[in-house]
């Protein structure tokens, strides 16, 4: 496997993991949105990815926007019954989400909680008291997310075209979760 940077031996279960969704988990669809479970499409080793996750990790949780909603091309009955579907496949392959947040906002309101806006991670610390977000890590495939997860001092792994960032600074690129996956287990089980 490849090179992992230092900081992944100090990952262990005190950590938290906030996973992007649109890219990420699922195929990002162009210039559309996922309105129904049938045009939601796991990236491939996602679900094993996941499933490792929920045994590493002290919490898992998906941010998202999705100002599909927002726009009114569908509703948000329409993004519980995605995610509901979502939850139990995840579930059905041995994997866990502690919880979802999404911003159905558009991008233009003023003061929304869209990412790269923290609030979503500020939800998540109020959810969860035990979370710390200098120990967790944040992974997406949109410039967006690195500036959401860099915002508020966690960790970040990007999984998108290098090309689209400008001034946002991961601290690891990788293809997939599932390569991800891959560079932590080596680096937990590095002999120092």
């Amino acid at each position: 496997m490849g090179q992992y940077p230092d900081w992944l031996k100090a990952v262990d279960d005190a950590w938290s993991l906030f996973l992007d969704r649109d890219g990420t988990i699922n195929v990002r669809l162009i210039d559309d949105y996922v309105k129904t479970f049938s045009q939601f499409t796991f990236l491939p080793n996602a679900l094993e990815a996941i499933e490792v996750f929920s045994q590493w990790f002290q919490k898992v949780i998906i941010v998202t926007n999705q100002q599909g909603v927002g726009k009114g091309l569908m509703t948000q009955e329409q993004l519980n019954e995605v995610h509901d579907a979502m939850i139990e496949e995840i579930t059905n392959n041995g994997g866990y989400i502690d919880q979802i947040f999404s911003c159905t906002q558009l991008a233009d309101e003023y003061n929304n909680c869209r990412k790269p806006n923290p609030n979503m991670a500020f939800q998540a610390e109020a959810m969860f008291p035990e979370l710390r977000l200098e120990k967790s890590i944040m992974i997406g495939d949109m410039p967006s997310d690195i500036e959401f997860g860099n915002l508020v001092g966690m960790k970040t792994v990007y999984l998108g075209n290098k090309g689209l960032l400008t001034d946002e600074i991961p601290d690891l690129f990788c293809d997939s979760l599932w390569e991800f996956m891959l560079l932590l287990q080596e680096a937990m089980y590095a002999e120092d």
